[in-house]
């Protein structure tokens, strides 16, 4: 899912910065010493350049994985020193991948954390993925293909219209 979403971005001109988490993992976040991590500062900088964060993450036990939420962490945290949430204001669309069909709703909480600690937008389209939706060459059937194709077009057309935003958020309840 990750890839295809690349792929599509790509092919309809807009820049991907694309970021495997296999290749760039975290300790587990302690607000300390996962800032010295030589992959935070790389990751922390791609969401917070961004005009929309496209999460591609597997669906385990009805949520999304915890590699993805230390990311969150990591890069969520204010910490010591100044560093900013990279995820204030940050348009965020999900495409994700499980086992089972009911699963669709995993990325729920994480969807409600992001729009409420760091005011994301998140897309109101998303794509959920099961094992039969692929098809034997490794391409999505055609339904899902049409899913995915109109979320990121969607995810497009709200990063351009939230360009000119005036505002910036920060820590407020």
């Amino acid at each position: 899912m990750a890839h295809l979403s690349r792929d599509l971005l790509n092919a309809a001109g807009h820049h991907v910065t694309f970021l495997d988490l296999r290749d760039h993992p975290l300790p587990p976040f302690d607000n300390d010493t996962v800032f010295q991590s030589p992959h935070f500062q790389t990751l922390h900088t791609a969401v917070r350049r961004a005009d929309g964060v496209v999460l591609a993450a597997p669906v385990y036990n009805w949520s999304l994985g915890s590699a993805l939420k230390t990311m969150i962490e990591a890069t969520g945290a204010t910490g010591e020193g100044g560093r900013r949430s990279a995820w204030f204001d940050q348009l965020v669309t999900f495409v994700c991948s499980g086992g089972l069909p009911h699963s669709y709703m995993a990325s729920s909480s994480l969807a409600t954390s992001l729009m409420l600690d760091f005011k994301c937008v998140v897309n109101p389209y998303q794509v959920y993925a099961t094992g039969s939706d692929w098809l034997e060459d490794g391409a999505l059937n055609a339904h899902l293909q049409a899913r995915l194709e109109k979320t990121l077009a969607v995810k497009a057309e709200l990063a351009a219209r939230l360009r000119g935003r005036t505002y910036r958020s920060d820590w407020e309840i």
